[in-house]
């Protein structure tokens, strides 16, 4: 009896190591080649997306907001030169 649980204890032993050889076999392989799921990949695309509209919409606020300071620097002229005349 002893024999047999000696046997299955090394058994087992090996069925792990062996699993725990391939499961890193398989990790490394899988980082080597850049292993991206799908579902990664689309998740990436939709903040690449995301990121491109926020630049695209601050690229607008800037010009909004150098138009204004461009107005306001306008009126700060008209009324300094209404000053001194």
């Amino acid at each position: 009896m002893q024999g047999a649980v000696i046997v299955a204890i090394v058994f087992g032993s090996i069925v792990l190591a062996l699993a725990i050889v391939g499961s890193t076999i398989l990790m490394a392989i899988r980082i080597i080649k850049g292993g991206v799921t799908k579902k990664q990949q689309a998740q990436e695309a939709e903040e690449t997306r995301m990121i491109q509209e926020m630049f695209q919409h601050l690229s607008r606020m800037e010009t909004r907001i150098e138009a204004l300071e461009t107005i306001l620097l306008d009126q700060q002229k008209g009324k300094s030169g209404d000053a001194t005349n």
